[in-house]
């Protein structure tokens, strides 16, 4: 029997996931048209993604018997309980498991409990003044974390991007009432993220992404910049058996969940003590999930069939080659983004890169800037050097609207991660 296939959300991680999934009889709904899913799916829906209802509803029209949720706002939402209860099976986490993204309190009082290896210390907050209080007070350098979900740009780190004081005051001026505030973790940052369902845990290449807006890691954070990834699993900078130290605490996580279904994205820290948890995601990273998607051999609707029907998880096989993912973001991204800019890149114009539209909106049979990230590059190629010369030649017209982070990919940004890791080992 076929199966048609529901994919939420509108930016570049779900434009990925339609490309994963382009094989199959695809439908999509967003709020947003991104004019490269509309492209692959028989039929695209514009709605608010976080009206489960709506979901539901959209869901029964074209009769879906299975569903992919790509935006972590819809899973806070309960869309997937919602189709749950209509009889189309999500791959994504219920509402309550979403919570191990959607609430940091809930996610580090979560580790604690069940003593999941490379928790840091932290502390929560449920008022703007005790938390900021705490910072000031507290003895080393921290990071400081609204509760709920921020878009990838509420964290400040004392140390690297504020002071103390400074911090402080970020926390007093907020609009948010409830914190974590935890030990600032040093090392390189990388992501691993892990299909799981019917207690199978199936991993991919680690990715390093890079939220600073601006080269060398200057300026604020943003949803990401961009990202690499190897032709093995590790990165330059770790050892096999530092990934696999990352994916022991993704799997002591997944048994800790017991019912755990969809995407457990692990952003870890490499510290001189081994791999420590930055934050879980529920689901696939952008741009992570543009470095592994594409290089993905196990056929994606297999794994979606085999979660649905109880069955062991296919192992998944990649290609053995490296990636490289640049963003191409608004004038003024993340602080003062200016929308409303035409976006004349196409696939017919990008060469041998992969384009990935993200945060536009197609109208007028024109593809238009949002407030958010545009558009992604990504190059395919046996080493990290080729495939960011991919990705650097595709962006090179970029037109004068948007800002790209050149630096991502290059040998001077890895080899300054390997230099970085090996002075923090004393090597």
């Amino acid at each position: 029997m076929s199966d048609s296939v529901l994919l939420v959300g509108g930016g570049g991680r779900e434009h990925a996931i339609a490309r994963a999934l382009a094989d199959a009889e695809l439908y999509a709904c967003a709020s947003n048209r991104n004019p490269g899913i509309a492209s692959i799916a028989a039929d695209f829906e514009t709605l608010d993604e976080t009206d489960a209802s709506s979901v539901v509803e959209y869901a029964e029209s074209v009769d879906a018997s299975l569903a992919v949720i790509g935006p972590e706002a819809a899973l806070q939402a309960g869309v997937v309980d919602a189709l749950e209860d209509a009889g189309i099976y999500a791959f994504g986490p219920r509402q309550a498991d979403a919570r191990i993204e959607t609430d940091k309190a809930f996610q580090r009082e979560f580790m604690a409990e069940h003593d999941i290896t490379g928790t840091p210390a932290f502390a929560t907050f449920e008022a703007r003044d005790p938390a900021a209080a705490y910072v000031e007070s507290v003895d080393g350098d921290v990071a400081v974390k609204p509760r709920g979900l921020t878009g990838g740009k509420g964290v400040r780190v004392t140390g690297d991007q504020l002071s103390k004081p400074e911090a402080a005051a970020y926390i007093r001026e907020s609009d948010y009432e409830e914190w974590v505030i935890e030990e600032r973790l040093v090392g390189e940052e990388f992501t691993v993220q892990a299909f799981v369902a019917n207690g199978d845990v199936r991993v991919t290449p680690a990715v390093q992404d890079h939220k600073r807006a601006y080269e060398g890691d200057e300026g604020p954070n943003t949803g990401g910049m961009g990202s690499y990834s190897d032709a093995r699993f590790a990165l330059p900078f770790m050892t096999d058996a530092e990934y696999d130290a990352a994916v022991d605490i993704i799997e002591e996580t997944v048994d800790a969940l017991e019912d755990y279904r969809g995407i457990l994205y692990g952003q870890f820290m490499l510290t001189t003590e081994g791999p420590k948890v930055v934050e879980f995601n529920a689901r696939f990273g952008d741009p992570e999930a543009m470095n592994t998607l594409p290089i993905l051999e196990t056929d994606f609707l297999d794994v979606l069939r085999a979660a649905r029907d109880g069955e062991p998880l296919p192992d998944l096989a990649f290609a053995a080659q490296a990636t490289v993912c640049k963003y191409a973001v608004p004038a003024g991204y993340p602080t003062d983004p200016e929308a409303g800019a035409r976006v004349a890149l196409d696939e017919a114009s990008v060469g041998d890169g992969l384009l990935f539209y993200a945060s536009v909106d197609e109208r007028d049979d024109s593809i238009f800037t949002t407030t958010s990230r545009s558009f992604a590059v990504v190059g395919v190629a046996d080493t990290i050097a080729a495939a960011e010369d991919i990705a650097a030649d595709a962006l090179s017209d970029v037109d004068e609207g948007f800002h790209v982070r050149h630096d991502i990919g290059t040998d001077e940004l890895v080899q300054s991660r390997i230099e970085h890791m090996a002075e923090l080992r004393g090597e």
